[in-house]
């Protein structure tokens, strides 16, 4: 017996949704199942961490709860067997905070975020090969040659015109998994779902330009900020499969074989105490008029327009400047900055 009823106390979820650190080390992530272990080397160092991006998402104060038990249950599950969680509802709901929040709570590092749009590929996703800017770095050096021939001098590297994107940096072989966000996948080119099938099932790429290269390995640049890592025989696989969110508006249906490799969590809007706590823990207090603007926010998204957190906390922020009155212009302003963004304007 397992869960929180059972007879020994243990809980076999790791994630609870609190945004809460459990201890001063990170919590340790169940093991996989042996389908979904992966053998990719060398080990890279402990991921960078990004505070200032959980803030900006999650607020100063505590993390309001959005999910319910069972959504809790769905991404703790994604968690356990290595799969990538589909979330879907509507815009502005905080689909994307859900992948801060897991980070921070986890202790896994930066996010990695690949923001993906009409024109996105899967190559995108995974690395850049600046081939212009190593001919002309090839150039400038047989030039100097040329003029100074050196014993031993060294045409520039490979690995220097690489740069790893989000995808492709989640893919390491990092000791804990990485989480990568991949926003908005309903608004990619009809092909990109299927092309991730490949990548999402073996945990694997390959960078045909350092598999070509003579050397045996190479230090390439990734997603992270000054960051690097070796890729030997231009083959990245992972040693922990990344912790992979990807959201959706539902603007798509996507392919039964790319939804049979994930797990669907439907995230749905905040009750009216949530919202209060929501804006309570962004701006550190409610402001006066708080609860007539969450009412008012409510009516319109329950009328079938479309809202987003960001419109109700930047007029509740609005009203807390000294000197705002909500009243004339001022309620104009506030009307504006609540409006449907479904009308367009």
């Amino acid at each position: 017996m397992s869960g929180p009823d059972a007879t020994d106390g243990t809980d076999w979820r790791v994630f609870r949704a609190t945004g809460a650190v459990q201890g001063a080390a990170p919590p340790p992530l169940p093991d996989a199942p042996p389908w979904r272990r992966f053998r990719g080397g060398p080990p890279q160092p402990p991921p960078p961490d990004d505070p200032e991006a959980a803030l900006r998402r999650l607020g100063p104060g505590d993390h309001v709860p959005q999910l319910g038990p069972e959504q809790i249950d769905t991404v703790n599950a994604a968690l356990l067997l290595r799969r990538p969680l589909l979330i879907t509802g509507p815009p502005g709901i905080g689909k994307s905070t859900l992948a801060y929040l897991l980070s921070r709570e986890l202790g896994l590092g930066r996010v990695l975020q690949w923001n993906i749009v009409s024109r996105t590929t899967l190559r995108d996703g995974l690395y850049a090969y600046d081939a212009i800017g190593r001919a002309q770095a090839i150039a400038a050096w047989q030039a100097v040659e040329q003029r100074t021939p050196t014993d031993g001098g060294q045409p520039p590297a490979l690995g220097d015109f690489v740069t790893l994107g989000p995808l492709g940096t989640a893919l390491l072989p990092y000791e804990r998994p990485r989480v990568l966000l991949a926003d908005e996948l309903d608004k990619s080119d009809i092909d990109l779902p299927n092309d991730l099938l490949h990548v999402l099932e073996n945990g694997s790429y390959d960078i045909p330009e350092l598999v070509r290269d003579a050397a045996d390995s190479a230090r390439v640049h990734t997603d992270d900020p000054r960051q690097s890592a070796l890729v030997s025989g231009g083959r990245v696989e992972c040693r922990e499969f990344p912790v992979v969110l990807i959201t959706s508006n539902g603007e798509r249906e996507f392919p039964a074989a790319f939804r049979r490799r994930c797990l669907p969590l439907e995230m749905q809007a905040p009750t009216r105490e949530q919202l209060l706590a929501i804006v309570s823990g962004h701006l550190g207090s409610l402001p006066p008029d708080a609860e007539a603007m969450v009412d008012v926010f409510l009516q319109r998204v329950r009328a079938g327009g479309t809202h987003s957190l960001d419109q109700l906390l930047n007029a509740a922020r609005l009203t807390t400047v000294d000197g705002f009155r909500t009243d004339g212009d001022g309620r104009r302003l506030i009307e504006t900055l609540l409006r449907d963004l479904a009308k367009g304007r």
